[in-house]
């Protein structure tokens, strides 16, 4: 008998998830393990994992398509199996799910073949003019293809559903010939085209466009909006001196070279930020509104910055782990999350986030708290300056952190105490190594 993969819970608060692309298609052989497509959730593009060995009998999810949770994506089974669309919600198109009249749903996938094809011609960049402010109608598939391409998806006639413009689409708009640029672009100055705008004779010129908002993105307005007009939020900013932290980390690397070790400064802060919780624990808290619970264990976050977002990969327990564990796991969890293959239990159930800007440049910033997080850590760059040691001016290193408190939970009496905390350490690191 078929086993029918359905549409799993990727997030803790995913409802539907995005089919962006299909990794394997109909008749290929899997295995269990094997990814078989990328799913948009509303926090992250993850892989799907296969847990049966088999052939995919039918595929009833077609790529661009938002499917709910628990509604089938494909069956595997024996080569020859007949298997039939499980009863059920059908997947729908994306952009349709969220922006269509009801009457220009499309029928289940599972009943209609794909579309074929429209020919070529009607795929001309040039398209029927749009209203001021329309919505460009385009599948999350097609507006991957069309940034790759350098298509401007509001010049597409699309041949989909209700005018929606679909992959063929903008394949054939990227293949189409471009029109001969006028007399009066001539005259504007020596430009040369580009994907996604052109290069005049003060450097690249960016093509006006709309780009419709991913579930991450939305998410993510979302959660930052409630955070910024439901939370009270207050900052403390401390200046630390860096020299004793970044000569103690120049020692380690280059002592540990031959064992593959590379400690960063982030690997620091997050330890140290995890001995702070542990000094100060009434800032390791959450809210829940009849309660404010604190959390014997320091499970830290930290942001890593995606295409199309960040997310917040957590070091559990990392109120016992030494730094080389922490870093070790850092780096694991970083990785993953830049090839898309973390999954839920390693981006959420953190207590305290790190956000870090140092590496760009950035001297500090007020990063917004992270629900139900009662605080966030914003970590700027070393900055060279003069500075006052034992009653001399001399050029030394600063760091400046900025906390971000919730003021229902987190006073700022207790916010202080925890940065002298963290201070402490920061400015005394071998006591990180004990």
């Amino acid at each position: 008998m078929a086993n029918i993969i359905e549409m799993p819970k990727l997030s803790d608060t995913m409802t539907v998830g995005t089919l962006v692309k299909w990794l394997k298609k109909e008749g290929d052989a899997v295995k269990s393990g094997d990814m078989l497509a990328e799913v948009e959730t509303d926090k992250a593009t993850m892989e799907l994992e296969c847990f049966f060995d088999g052939t995919i009998l039918k595929v009833f999810a077609p790529a661009g398509s938002q499917v709910a949770l628990g509604a089938p994506l494909c069956a595997v089974g024996k080569p020859g199996e007949v298997v039939e669309a499980p009863a059920g919600k059908p997947a729908t198109p994306a952009a349709a799910a969220k922006d269509e009249p009801k009457a220009a749903a499309p029928a289940p996938v599972a009943a209609a073949p794909a579309p074929a094809p429209a020919p070529a011609a009607s795929h001309a960049p040039a398209a029927p003019a749009r209203a001021e402010g329309e919505r460009v109608k385009i599948s999350p598939l097609a507006k991957k293809l069309a940034a790759e391409k350098g298509v401007d998806a509001s010049t597409v006639t699309g041949s989909g559903p209700g005018g929606r413009i679909v992959r063929a689409d903008i394949e054939a708009a990227a293949k189409a010939p471009k029109p001969a640029a006028s007399a009066s672009s001539k005259t504007s100055g020596p430009s040369a085209s580009f994907a996604g705008g052109t290069v005049g004779a003060k450097g690249p010129v960016q093509q006006e466009r709309a780009v419709p908002v991913s579930t991450m993105r939305g998410v993510i307005a979302k959660r930052l909006l409630e955070s910024k007009t439901t939370i009270p939020h207050f900052y403390l900013e401390i200046e630390i001196d860096a020299d004793p932290l970044l000569a103690l980390r120049e020692q380690l690397n280059k002592g540990l070279e031959a064992a593959g070790v590379k400690l960063s400064v982030n690997d620091f802060i997050l330890k140290a930020s995890a001995e702070a919780l542990r000094r100060v624990p009434d800032v390791n808290a959450s809210w829940h509104g009849t309660e404010i619970r604190y959390h014997a264990a320091a499970n830290v976050s930290f942001a890593v910055a995606l295409p199309d977002g960040l997310i917040t990969p957590v070091v559990f327990n990392a109120h016992d782990k030494s730094v080389f564990e922490i870093s070790k796991d850092a780096k694991s969890l970083g990785k993953k999350a830049k090839d898309k293959k973390l999954t839920p239990a390693e981006f959420t159930g953190g207590t305290f986030c790190v956000s870090n800007l140092g590496m760009m440049g950035i001297p500090k910033f007020l990063p917004i708290i992270n629900p139900p997080n009662a605080a966030i850590l914003g970590v700027g760059t070393t900055v060279t300056k003069p500075v006052v040691k034992n009653g001399q001016i001399v050029v030394g290193q600063t760091l400046t952190l900025t906390l971000s408190a919730d003021h229902r939970v987190v006073d700022g009496a207790v916010g202080a105490q925890f940065l002298g905390a963290l201070k402490a350490v920061l400015e005394s690191p071998a006591l990180m190594l004990v």
